[in-house]
């Protein structure tokens, strides 16, 4: 017989069930969608164009989606998300094994793809603190779990991704990531049916174009009036725009060029997934016991711009391989520390608002990034590119040693797992924000999520 304890944790794990399937399914994207363009187009600046069409609806969805999904309701948003962009990724090989993929037709199914996933993204991320309280388990843990085993699942599924494409061909491998997309719906359907958070909410404003804006403008105040997350949303910004342009067209180029083919990008973004599932855990084993301010700073420099000068200057995987997987280590801390500030400091009835707000402004330069890194191969070389877009990332991760707002995470709150465990209250950083470690959204073209990386 089932107790009454295992049922009130059955939404809290069909969440993360149907999030690791999805980021799993992410990850075949993120590595099959490039690949078939270079193997169809040959050109990188196709490939920056195709993930430009991707990102850019991500942030329009973001951006206005907000007010939307707390009205229809957390989990049908969810559902119909993932049905929608299963379909869109599912018409790309259909319509090629039809010969009637046109170049447009695949920018506009990842446009579509774009759209529809950021909803449904957040719609599950913001549902952690109420499903965790049903459950019965602190706040802290269950992020912490939510972004491990997101971790795991993208470590995994980009393994299989780089082999797969190897046996099976990119086509077949866009249509297992269909085939996730239904996975997910289905155990949002049937795991969270019930739960009170997931609902529409019956209690909201009719829909008007007055009261859209007004809440638009709750989201943006409150955001605009938090110094620590707007400083969290500006770095992370060229965070993920700079990861677009490295998972969309820097890192397939230089594999296909330098390295052994879709193989090798399976391993590395594997490698990168599971030194930030290492990262996460350690953070959640170890990581209250220092200051989060000083942890963040050391981590947010060691996760991105090494990756783009090992490759701008090594031709072989052996030093990549190694740079990734340390890179990913330091990545896997810095959700964690975002994803309790932004849960611990947002109210529940703003939530979805805020949360769309942050996502937007942190996926803005991601379209400009995929676009750039296209742009900047076929201008400047991949080496060129590769140390241009590095710099970037350099610059943007130093943020919290300049600018003293970043301090204040070391006093923003006290987090449940650090009092539980008898220690002096700690502080409640922000939330998953990027694509190397914070908010993850990941730069996967026609995904994405409002958080710092996706480390």
């Amino acid at each position: 017989m089932t107790g009454r304890g295992d049922r009130s944790r059955i939404p809290l794990v069909a969440v993360l069930s149907a999030n690791s399937i999805s980021r799993a399914g992410s990850s075949l994207t993120l590595i099959g969608v490039p690949w078939f363009v270079l193997e169809t187009t040959g050109s990188a600046g196709r490939a920056g164009v195709v993930a430009f069409c991707a990102t850019l609806p991500i942030v329009v969805s973001a951006l206005i989606g907000g007010p939307v999904i707390d009205r229809i309701g957390r989990r049908r948003v969810s559902v119909v998300s993932d049905l929608v962009c299963g379909l869109s990724v599912a018409a790309i090989p259909l319509l090629h094994f039809a010969d009637a993929l046109d170049f447009w037709m695949l920018c506009a199914l990842m446009a579509v793809g774009g759209l529809m996933h950021t909803p449904g993204d957040t719609a599950r991320y913001v549902l952690v603190p109420d499903l965790a309280e049903h459950a019965g388990t602190t706040l802290a843990r269950a992020a912490s779990l939510f972004d491990a085993v997101s971790r795991g699942a993208r470590m995994v599924g980009a393994a299989l991704a780089g082999l797969l494409i190897a046996l099976v061909g990119a086509e077949t491998v866009l249509l297992l990531d269909a085939a996730t997309f239904l996975t997910s719906a289905l155990l949002i359907a049937a795991g969270v049916r019930g739960v009170r958070a997931a609902e529409p909410r019956k209690a909201e404003a009719p829909v008007s174009l007055r009261a859209y804006r007004t809440e638009m403008r709750e989201g943006f105040t409150y955001l605009l009036g938090t110094p620590l997350l707007l400083a969290v949303v500006v770095m992370v910004l060229f965070m993920n725009g700079t990861d677009q342009g490295w998972y969309a067209v820097l890192l397939p180029v230089h594999a296909s060029a330098e390295l052994g083919g879709a193989g090798d990008i399976g391993l590395l973004t594997a490698l990168f997934g599971a030194g930030g599932l290492a990262g996460a855990l350690l953070y959640g084993a170890v990581g209250h016991r220092f200051s989060r301010w000083a942890v963040f700073t050391v981590c947010v420099l060691l996760c991105g711009a090494p990756r783009y000068v090992v490759a701008a200057l090594t031709g072989t995987t052996l030093p990549l391989a190694v740079t990734m997987a340390l890179s990913g280590l330091a990545g896997g801390v810095l959700n964690p520390i975002l994803t309790t500030v932004i849960y611990g400091t947002i109210p529940d009835e703003l939530r979805s608002r805020v949360s769309g707000v942050i996502t937007a402004g942190c996926e803005l330069a991601m379209p400009v990034g995929g676009l750039a890194a296209g742009l900047l191969v076929e201008s400047a070389g991949v080496k060129g590119a590769l140390l241009a877009m590095g710099g970037v990332y350099l610059l943007a991760t130093l943020s919290p040693l300049v600018f003293p707002v970043w301090r204040t995470m070391d006093g923003a709150g006290a987090d449940g797992a650090d009092a539980e465990a008898g220690d002096s209250p700690a502080p409640v950083p922000a939330g998953e924000v990027s694509s190397s470690g914070p908010c993850a959204p990941a730069p996967v073209p026609g995904a994405r999520t409002p958080r710092p990386s996706e480390s």
